[in-house]
């Protein structure tokens, strides 16, 4: 069992940047592969970018690529989203989740999940 929270989202102006936070419990989160995912009003849930166990692999959706960053700590149970070049199409609320071993893009795939948190970007 894995328990996921994110934190760092917020407000912001089209051009700036936020950092995403997601700290997970337990002693194994070396062994999930872990991912972001977004979500906006009225759309399904989309894949943002994932990160593989040892933090060696990632990979991005062609929407954020050269524009945000993903990265984890094993030794803090972190993963992180640094999102630069916010644009208004990225509002969304943001997800992070866990799957053991393998890293995916579906978001069916995904064992666990946060609770999400806001991000909101002005023109």
């Amino acid at each position: 069992q894995v328990q996921l929270v994110e934190s760092g989202g917020g407000l912001v102006q089209a051009g700036g940047s936020l950092r995403l936070s997601c700290a997970a419990s337990g002693r194994t989160f070396s062994s999930y592969a872990m991912g972001w995912f977004r979500q906006a009003p009225g759309k399904e849930r989309e894949f943002v970018a994932y990160i593989t166990r040892n933090g060696g692999t990632t990979y991005y959706a062609d929407s954020v690529k050269g524009r945000f960053t993903i990265s984890r700590d094993n030794g803090k149970n972190t993963v992180y989203l640094q999102m630069n070049s916010l644009k208004p199409e990225d509002t969304a609320v943001y997800y992070c989740a866990a799957r053991p071993v393998v890293a995916a893009t579906s978001p069916a795939e995904y064992y666990y999940w946060g609770q999400g948190t806001q991000v909101t970007v002005s023109s």
